[in-house]
C-alpha cells in the first residue's frame, strides 16, 4: 500500500488496521541518547483512545503500546547508562488490538456488503477489490491515527529539549465556539488537562505507575502481561475513578470531558453533542493547534512551504478543512488589516497581529504557528441512509449497528497536536542542516 509513509528527516511509516493485530508506526530520523518510554508515548495515546468518556465510541481498545526496536536493550558499555535510551536506528512502536471480539466482527460482515455513507468503504472496495480490509474500515478507520499520536509523541519529546512546544484543544464542538484565548493559557490548561486525563486514566495507573510493564523486559514478557491485560480490560476499566465534574475543577481548573480553555463553553458543546446523539446523529467542530517557540525561518520554498506541509493535515480521517492564522477570513479583510505590521522594541522584532499564523512565504515567522481544522460529523449513525450493495449495485437501506463516536473532535485534537509536531520537527530539521551548511561555506568563503 503507498501512501502510508511520510517525512524527509523524520520518517514516520504506519501500518496495520482497526481489526488486524494491531497497528505500528516506525519512525527514521530519532536522535541518539533520548530515553522515551511507553508510558510516556500511552501519556499521549490515553487521550485519543475510544471508550474514555460519553462522546467516544464504546470500544474498550487500551492502546497500550510496546517499543519494538530503536533502543539499547542494556548499557553499551558497563556502566554506560544508556541502557533503553535511542540508538538512532528505526524506532518501532507496535500497538496491539486488545478489544478485538467475534461479536463485533460479525456486524462488519452483516454490513460490508452496503458501504457506509461517509466512509472509505465503497471507494476502497474499488480500489482494492473483495480483499480490501474491510472490518472495522481497516487502515481507513480512525484506530490507524493511534500511530500518528506515537510518532508525535516522540516528535514532542524532542523539540521540548529545543524549547519548543504543541499543543491543541477543541475551539468548536457541535456548533459551540468558544473565544480566542491566550495562548500561554491555552497551553498551561491543556497540560492540566493531560495531568488529569493521566490521573483518572485506570490502565496508566495500573500497567505503567503499578509497574506492570517494566521498562527492562523483553518484549515476549511484555507480550504476556498484555495477554492477560486482554482478559482484564473490564476489570481495570471497573477501577476509573468516578470523573466528578465539579471535583475535577477544583483540582486541575479543566472540565472533565472536553479540552476547551474555556470551561463554560465545554459544557454548552457536551449539551449540544449530546442533544444531537439523541436523535441519533453525530455532530464535528473546529480544532485548533498551536506551535509555540519555533524560530524564524524554517521552511523551504515553492513545494516544501511549511505551511503547504501542515496543509497535508488533511490526511487525518475526518479533517476536510486546514487553514492557518486568519485562514479564510483573509477574504474579508483588506491588505492593511490583513498585514502583520512589525516592529523592533528592545532588539526584538515584534508583531502587531499575527493573521499569517506564523507563516510568510513558507518560512516561519518566530511567532506562534496557528492552524485550525474543520472536522466532520461520524459518518457512522444511528439514523436509516439509503446506500448500495457493492457487489450488486442493488439500493439499499442501512441503519448502522456498529460502535461509533457520537462525535470524533474530542479524539482529533491529540492526532492534530501529533501531527504538527511531526511535521514541524521534520522542517526543523531540514532547516538546521542546511543552516549549518550555509555557516560552513560562508567562514571558507572568507
Amino acid at each position: 500500500m503507498i501512501g502510508c509513509h511520510t517525512g524527509h528527516f523524520f520518517q514516520v511509516t504506519a501500518s496495520g488496521g482497526s481489526y488486524q493485530d494491531g497497528l505500528s508506526c516506525t519512525i527514521q530520523g530519532v536522535p541518539p541518547g533520548l530515553y522515551i518510554t511507553e508510558q510516556e508515548i500511552y501519556g499521549d495515546l490515553l487521550l485519543r483512545k475510544p471508550g474514555a468518556d460519553e462522546l467516544s465510541s464504546p470500544r474498550k481498545e487500551p492502546d497500550l503500546p510496546i517499543i519494538y526496536c530503536g533502543i539499547n536493550a542494556a548499557d553499551t558499555v558497563e556502566g554506560a547508562g544508556n541502557a533503553f535510551h535511542t540508538n538512532g536506528t528505526p524506532f518501532t512502536v507496535l500497538i496491539p488490538n486488545l478489544d478485538r471480539h467475534f461479536i463485533h466482527i460479525k456486524q462488519y460482515q452483516d454490513t460490508n456488503r452496503t458501504p457506509r455513507p461517509g466512509h472509505a468503504s465503497y471507494a476502497s472496495f474499488m480500489k482494492y477489490g473483495p480483499a480490501d480490509d474491510a472490518i472495522g474500515a481497516g487502515i481507513f478507520s480512525g484506530r490507524y491515527t493511534s500511530t500518528i499520536v506515537a510518532a508525535g509523541a516522540v516528535a514532542k519529546h524532542v523539540l521540548r529539549k529545543l524549547g519548543i512546544d504543541v499543543f491543541a484543544y477543541i475551539r468548536e464542538m457541535a456548533g459551540v465556539s468558544c473565544d480566542e484565548p491566550d495562548s500561554k493559557q491555552a497551553l498551561e490548561y491543556t497540560e492540566r488537562y493531560k495531568q488529569m486525563r493521566r490521573d483518572y486514566d485506570p490502565f496508566y495507573q495500573e500497567v505503567y505507575v503499578g509497574e506492570r510493564i517494566k521498562r527492562d523486559m523483553r518484549f515476549l514478557e511484555k507480550t504476556a502481561v498484555f495477554a492477560a491485560i486482554e482478559k482484564e480490560i473490564n476489570d481495570i476499566r471497573s477501577k476509573q475513578k468516578e470523573m466528578k465534574a465539579d471535583e475535577i475543577l477544583d483540582k486541575y481548573g479543566v472540565h472533565h470531558i472536553v479540552n476547551c480553555p474555556d470551561v463554560k463553553a465545554a459544557d454548552e458543546m457536551v449539551r449540544a453533542c449530546s442533544a444531537i446523539t439523541k436523535q441519533g446523529d453525530s455532530s464535528g467542530g473546529i480544532v485548533e493547534v498551536i506551535a509555540h517557540g519555533v524560530p524564524a525561518g524554517v521552511g523551504e520554498p515553492v513545494f516544501s512551504k511549511f505551511d503547504g506541509e501542515l496543509g497535508k493535515m488533511l490526511g487525518i480521517g475526518a479533517v476536510k478543512g486546514v487553514e492557518v492564522g486568519a485562514g479564510f477570513r483573509v477574504k474579508d479583510m483588506t491588505g492593511y488589516e490583513c498585514n502583520d505590521r512589525m516592529r523592533s522594541e528592545n532588539g526584538k522584532v515584534v508583531f502587531d497581529s499575527n493573521n499569517a499564523g506564523g507563516i510568510t512565504g513558507g518560512l516561519t515567522t518566530g511567532q506562534d504557528i496557528v492552524v485550525r481544522l474543520a472536522v466532520k460529523p461520524t459518518p457512522t449513525i444511528a439514523k436509516p441512509q439509503h446506500t448500495i450493495d457493492k457487489y450488486t449495485l442493488e439500493n439499499k437501506q442501512l441503519a448502522a449497528i456498529t460502535r461509533r463516536d457520537p462525535t470524533i473532535v474530542g479524539r482529533i485534537w491529540p492526532v492534530a497536536e501529533s501531527y504538527m509536531a511531526i511535521v514541524l520537527l521534520d522542517m526543523l530539521i531540514l532547516n538546521i542542516g542546511y543552516q549549518a551548511v550555509k555557516e560552513k561555506v560562508v567562514k571558507k568563503s572568507n
